[in-house]
């Protein structure tokens, strides 16, 4: 009997995705769908002990995520990396993703000082910032369910490690004819899946890899529609060393438009590589540096 072909669709828990895999990694400026794509390609899946294929949908991807509030941002550069990415993300997939926002609330709140040994009641309370994403896990559930009891899908993916999403998936499976299936996001097992979503689930993926998170990353600058998105200089595994390389590119090629097409080219004289790729390491950049200054000294 040939395999079934499920429709499968993914859902991702924007803010349990960037804590468990993106955070202080060089792979932010990720595809999700060529990530989902290729961790599908690992998953065996049987339905009714027959085993099961996967054809992601035309809208293979809902990404639940909310807008950061510029007062609580850890970077200078926070809020317009986001809306940098979220607008590559809208360029390069189109309608094969759907970005979905919720958003933050902030309010001052009371809460007890950690103090070690001391019983929470009986340490000092202190003003605090109660930050809360809001409405997010709640459209991600709803969608979820939504999507799989109108036939819309086959097959309903969730990345997260919540347990608040246990609800929805186990009436997904009560409910509908939908496989129900979990990637954890985190790093080579980093967290442990949640037991509670393990069991809910017909499958379960434990972690990313961080060779599935490289080999999934978008291009530097997305251009579409007479429009660009470029990877923020703080997103790349080295921005020390790739901010100055882009600043002097500029000088030298009269834009950004040139020195970016400059550096993402692969060059003769550099062994083939692209500039921009030598700017991993210092002993790259010391190369590309010792490149470029040569080539002025030759034209001045």
């Amino acid at each position: 009997m040939p395999s079934r072909t499920l429709r499968t669709r993914v859902y991702i828990d924007g803010f349990n995705f960037y804590y468990g895999c993106l955070k202080r990694t060089p792979f932010k400026w990720l595809d999700p769908l060529a990530l989902f794509d290729q961790v599908l390609s690992t998953i065996l899946c049987t339905v009714d002990e027959q085993p099961a294929s996967f054809a992601l949908d035309p809208l293979a991807v809902k990404y639940f995520t909310a807008p950061i509030l510029r007062n609580f941002a850890r970077s200078n550069d926070s809020v317009s990396s986001q809306a940098q990415y979220h607008a590559a993300l809208a360029l390069h997939l189109g309608g094969r993703a759907a970005i979905l926002k919720g958003y933050y609330d902030a309010r001052p709140a009371r809460a007890h000082r950690v103090v070690p040994d001391v019983l929470a009641r009986d340490s000092e309370r202190i003003d605090i910032w109660k930050l809360e994403e809001k409405q997010s896990d709640v459209s991600l559930a709803l969608h979820a369910y939504g999507d799989a009891i109108r036939g819309e899908v086959d097959h309903v993916v969730i990345v997260t490690n919540d347990t608040d999403l246990v609800p929805a998936i186990e009436m997904i499976k009560r409910d509908t004819h939908a496989v129900a299936g979990l990637i954890v996001p985190t790093r080579d097992k980093v967290r442990r899946a949640n037991d509670d979503l393990s069991r809910a689930s017909d499958w379960v993926r434990s972690h990313i890899t961080d060779d599935e998170l490289e080999r999934a990353q978008l291009p530097r600058a997305v251009v579409a529609n007479g429009k660009a998105a470029h990877k923020p200089i703080s997103w790349y595994r080295r921005p020390d060393l790739v901010a100055p390389a882009i600043a002097e590119a500029i000088r030298v090629r009269g834009g950004r438009g040139a020195a970016m097409k400059w550096l993402g080219q692969p060059n003769a004289l550099l062994a083939g590589r692209a500039p921009i790729e030598m700017l991993d390491t210092d002993d790259g950049a010391r190369e590309l540096d010792a490149y470029m200054t040569r080539w002025r000294s030759e034209r001045s």
